[in-house]
């Protein structure tokens, strides 16, 4: 080695140990111990730890067995309102809705409990499920059929809402059907009202008559003021219209007469009998009577 390098090499150290150094120490944290008296506070209710894979098969509680329903039954009417008519197995109608990881308890829930006793679910004799609408109509005829039987029988109209749920296509229906319904809002809810259009009952009406009916105002009377009103102009045609009160029947009222007191007729057909057998005894009895008068 080079000789020079050597001679550097001590020089180096020599300047090292000559130089002063300070070196800096870690900081180390003071531990507390806690004495043993003092026990460390214990939450007032731990949660129940859920595990990610089976938190789905675990016994539901209601808000999402019933949430599970309430999607069944949303798909099963907006299929219906599509046209789709034919029935599904409840497996069929989870793979439809997203819901095949639902565990075994809610499943047979739904299968024994719930689609059996909905009011939206109909049950099919080979176990299949169906949409229950409140109509049973599928087109135009039928809904045209419907409002005329309403409107023979006295029924009155039929709620937008119960058609649009029971119609597939109601929109597209309704829209070639215009000119024979009549649709009218209910005041109360503002609900709109499908009626048939019975064009034979169409007539003119008098202009004349149009201007009487719009001047007469009945919104502040009520019946009763109504029917007087009626009553001294002569009218009497509208008593028998509007509800009628029932008539409590009326009690009659028992005549007070006298007890008569019957005879027994007790050995009527020996009648004949008795007054001879009661004339033989008056004469002995009188010829008795006589001789011991004679003695």
């Amino acid at each position: 080695m080079d000789p020079a390098l050597l001679r550097e090499r001590e020089a180096f150290k020599r300047r090292a140990m000559a130089t002063p150094t300070v070196e800096k120490k870690a900081k180390t944290e003071s531990s507390f111990t806690a004495p043993k008296d003092m026990k460390k506070p214990r939450p007032a209710s731990a949660a129940p730890k859920i595990d990610a894979t089976n938190y789905k098969t675990m016994t539901g509680s209601s808000q999402y067995r019933f949430g599970v329903l309430a999607k069944i039954v949303k798909h099963m009417r907006t299929r219906h309102q599509e046209g789709d008519d034919h029935p599904l197995t409840l497996d069929e109608i989870l793979d439809e809705t997203n819901q095949l990881d639902i565990g075994s308890s809610v499943k047979s829930w739904l299968q024994g409990e719930a689609l059996r006793n909905n009011p939206k679910i109909e049950l099919t004799p080979d176990g299949r499920y169906l949409f229950k609408s409140v109509f049973k109509i599928k087109d135009g005829k039928t809904l045209m059929r419907l409002l005329k039987q309403h409107d023979l029988k006295g029924l009155g109209g039929v709620l937008l809402d119960d058609v649009q749920e029971s119609l597939p296509h109601c929109d597209k229906v309704l829209k070639n059907r215009s000119s024979e319904i009549i649709f009218i809002s209910r005041p109360n809810d503002k609900k709109k009202i499908l009626f048939y259009n019975d064009r034979t009952a169409n007539f003119v009406v008098e202009e004349e008559f149009q201007k009487l009916w719009r001047a007469v105002t009945v919104d502040a009377m009520d019946d009763a003021k109504i029917d007087e009103y009626l009553e001294k102009q002569g009218i009497r045609s509208m008593q028998d219209h509007g509800p009628k009160k029932p008539l409590l029947p009326k009690r009659k009222k028992l005549a007070n007469k006298k007890r008569q007191f019957k005879k027994p007729r007790d050995n009527e057909h020996l009648a004949d009998v008795l007054e001879t057998y009661e004339d033989n005894t008056l004469t002995q009895s009188n010829a008795v009577q006589e001789i011991k008068q004679n003695n």
